[in-house]
C-alpha cells in the first residue's frame, strides 16, 4: 500500500518503520524540517528514536500536502492536543477512498472529545466511517526492537478494522480487532492519568501494595467513565484497558510514570516538562478527564487528585492521605 505516517515522534517513526519493513511504500511526515533532512542522510530519528536504523526505502518529508495527497492509508500520530489542527489542515487533500488510522492517545482539552471525535468533526461522513483506532500496550522502543507486542484495531466498520489488522500485523506485532471505538480510546487515554499517579506513588517511596491499589482502582475509574459514554465494560479488561494500564504504570519506559515519579520527589511540573523532549500525554489528558468526569457526574477520585497535584499544586502526600481517608464503601468496579 501507499502509506503516509503523520507525526515523527517515537511511536510514529516506529510504526512507519514497521510498515516500510513489510514492503509498503511509506512516507513519514516530520514536523521539524531540520530533523527530516537529518533522517534522509542518517536513516535514524536521533531526536525521538535514537539507536534504531530505519528501512532504506522509508521516505521523509516536511511538506504535509506532499505527504497526504494520493495515499491509500494515512496513519495519524501527532500529539493529541494538535490533532485537530493537523487534520483540519490536511482534510482537503485526503482522497475519498483513503483509509484513516489514529494511533494518538488523549482527550482534547477544549472540546473534551476523543481523537475519533476530533477527527470526525474535521472530515465528511464517508471518511469518518472508515476511521480505525490503533491502541494497546506498546512502548515504541520495544516495538522498534521487534519484541513481541499485541495491540487492538478498533473501528465501527468491521472491514476497515480487518484490513488494518492485516496491514500492521507482523511476527512480532499482533493486532486484534474490536468494534468498541470509545472503549479503546478511553483506555488508551485514561491509563496515562493513572500512570502519573503510579509514578507519584513510586516517587514518594511507596511500594507494590500502593501501586496495585492504584492500578485496580484506576481501572474502576476508567470503566465508570467508559460506561457513562457508552463503551463496552469488557473492553477495559483487554489490551487497550488493563493491558495498557499495567504497562504504563509499571514500565520504566513510561513517560507518564516518569513525570509522576519526579512530582513525587518534589520537583515542579514546569521543571520536569522543560527537561523532556517527548510529550507526556497524561498531563493534558488529566485536565480533560477531570472536567469530563465533572460534566458526566462520574466519580474518579484518583483522577481528581492528579488534577489537583498538576493544576492546583497540591502536595502529593496530602493527595494520598485524602484518597485513603475517603468515606468507606463496598468495592465497585
Amino acid at each position: 500500500m501507499d502509506i503516509a505516517v503523520i507525526g515523527a515522534g517515537s511511536w510514529g517513526t516506529t510504526l512507519a518503520n514497521l510498515l516500510a519493513k513489510k514492503e509498503h511504500r511509506v512516507t513519514l511526515w516530520v514536523y521539524e524540517r531540520d530533523l527530516a533532512e537529518r533522517m534522509v542522510v542518517s536513516r535514524e530519528n536521533d531526536l525521538y528514536l535514537p539507536g534504531f536504523s530505519l528501512a532504506p526505502h522509508l521516505a521523509f518529508t516536511a511538506d504535509l500536502e506532499e505527504a497526504v495527497r494520493e495515499r491509500q492509508l494515512l496513519l495519524l500520530v501527532p500529539p493529541s492536543q494538535v490533532m485537530r489542527q493537523v487534520v483540519s489542515e490536511m482534510a482537503g487533500w485526503i482522497g475519498e477512498k483513503t483509509l484513516l488510522v489514529s494511533a494518538s492517545k488523549g482527550i482534547e482539552n477544549d472540546s473534551l472529545q476523543t481523537m475519533a471525535e476530533v477527527i470526525g468533526e474535521c472530515l465528511d461522513s464517508k471518511r469518518r466511517e472508515r476511521l480505525t483506532i490503533l491502541s494497546g500496550p506498546s512502548f515504541a522502543r520495544e516495538v522498534a526492537a521487534e519484541m513481541p507486542t499485541a495491540v487492538v484495531a478498533a473501528s465501527s466498520d468491521p472491514e476497515s478494522a480487518a484490513l488494518i489488522q492485516e496491514v500492521f500485523s507482523t511476527p512480532y506485532f499482533r493486532v486484534y480487532t474490536n468494534d468498541d471505538v470509545m472503549g479503546v480510546e478511553l483506555g488508551g487515554a485514561l491509563k496515562n492519568v493513572i500512570a502519573l499517579a503510579a509514578g507519584v506513588s513510586d516517587g514518594l517511596g511507596f511500594g507494590y501494595n500502593t501501586r496495585a491499589a492504584l492500578i485496580t482502582r484506576g481501572l474502576a475509574e476508567m470503566n465508570r467513565m467508559g460506561q457513562a459514554l457508552g463503551a463496552n465494560p469488557v473492553t477495559f479488561a483487554g489490551l487497550a484497558g488493563m493491558g495498557d494500564l499495567v504497562l504504563t504504570c509499571t514500565g520504566d519506559l513510561s513517560r507518564n510514570r516518569t513525570v509522576g515519579m519526579e512530582l513525587g520527589r518534589g520537583r515542579s511540573l514546569t521543571e520536569i516538562l522543560a527537561g523532556m523532549k517527548m510529550v507526556a500525554e497524561g498531563v493534558k489528558t488529566t485536565l480533560s478527564a477531570y472536567h469530563l468526569a465533572c460534566r458526566l457526574g462520574v466519580e474518579m477520585p484518583i483522577t481528581e487528585q492528579m488534577y489537583r497535584i498538576l493544576y492546583e499544586n497540591k502536595d502529593p502526600h496530602q493527595a494520598v492521605t485524602d484518597l485513603m481517608l475517603r468515606g468507606l464503601k463496598a468495592e465497585a468496579l
